[in-house]
């Protein structure tokens, strides 16, 4: 009775199944690729980081007049590379939020079919236009036959 009850708070009230609700596996099936990307894009900033530090190391040795513009410049990479990947990190996050927004508000295959239709339309009024210049030159042709 306790493990039921446990299962109710967890998740949000009684269910018919001992599942989580429909909200909880999409906000997992969301956070999961936007976790997934973070932790990745983390990855590869610690990695670069740690090149760079293995490679600059010797020269910091070497050219220590050198040292503070070094410092400079490599702090001005890595700035750069973490931008870089909290710009694309905003955009995709953005772009997949106004898409399912999109998507929920039935909004999306409404355009698409405004869209198909407006083609069509384009499509036959330039086809019928095409026939009518036809028609006009044939006309013009056998004028000019006709008279010479």
């Amino acid at each position: 009775m306790a493990d039921r009850q446990l299962q109710q708070k967890q998740w949000g009230g009684e269910h018919k199944g001992a599942g989580p609700s429909t909200s909880t596996i999409l906000a997992v099936v969301t956070l999961l690729p936007l976790s997934g990307t973070l932790l990745f894009l983390a990855g590869v900033t610690l990695t670069g980081t740690m090149i760079g530090l293995a490679v600059t190391t010797p020269l910091f040795v070497i050219c220590s007049p050198v040292l503070v513009p070094a410092a400079f410049v490599i702090g001005l990479a890595v700035t750069g590379f973490l931008a870089s990947g909290a710009f694309g990190i905003t955009a995709l996050s953005s772009l997949s939020w106004m898409f399912n927004y999109l998507k929920m508000r039935g909004i999306l295959p409404q355009r698409f079919d405004q869209a198909k239709r407006r083609v069509q339309e384009t499509t036959g009024q330039l086809g019928q236009k095409a026939r009518e210049m036809g028609q006009t030159v044939q006309g013009k042709a056998q004028e000019v036959t006709g008279k010479t």
